[in-house]
């Protein structure tokens, strides 16, 4: 199958193509590295040796983490105490096979965490809330359950030439069809 991405200006939307990584400002770069490696199991990854403060770059599950350091973080967060762990709070999630496994490490290595269940049309997603020694918060779940559907009132035709560059023009935005597009392959792909 082939795709073509047109320019964006063509649908309004910036042609991204994926989450490339999350920038985290911390207080010492050794101890959130190590976090991110020995609980999330990231890696360190070669950063450009032209950067003139102290950072660390790591890599694992197709996205990055940049850390740079700012030993005056404190100053820009007034809270001296931890914060408490709140599922509605910012977080950056990410999915993993047994939750249950999850918990059990995470209780090994003494760090406090939350719990929730997310329920919709008897399928339950778990997660497990913590945070990293900067206070971001860290999600793991098993969200891939719930099915992801667009919202989009626009339905799906394939394009008859297997090119979304070709396909008669609708209603619908670009990414809105790609969407659909992949979600008809994932069922067709789950089906057989």
């Amino acid at each position: 199958m082939t795709i073509e991405i047109e320019e964006a200006s063509s649908y309004g939307a910036l042609p991204l193509l994926s989450l490339n990584h999350v920038s985290l400002m911390c207080r010492s770069v050794w101890a959130s590295a190590r976090f991110y490696e020995d609980v999330l199991g990231f890696v360190h990854i070669k950063r450009p040796s032209s950067f003139n403060f102290n950072g660390a770059w790591l890599y694992n599950y197709g996205i990055g983490i940049h850390l740079i350091e700012n030993p005056s973080i404190d100053e820009l967060d007034t809270i001296v105490e931890p914060r408490p762990i709140n599922p509605k709070d910012n977080h950056m999630s990410f999915q993993c096979t047994d939750v249950g496994l999850v918990k059990r490490k995470l209780q090994e290595m003494g760090m406090r965490y939350v719990t929730a269940v997310v329920e919709e049309d008897g399928i339950k997603v778990d997660q497990v809330f913590f945070h990293d020694p900067d206070g971001y918060m860290v999600e793991i779940c098993n969200c891939d359950n719930i099915p992801i559907l667009p919202l989009s009132s626009c339905p799906f035709k394939p394009p008859r030439s297997g090119s979304f560059k070709k396909a008669t023009p609708s209603s619908c935005g670009f990414m809105e069809n790609v969407m659909m597009e992949s979600l008809s392959m994932d069922m067709m792909n789950i089906s057989f």
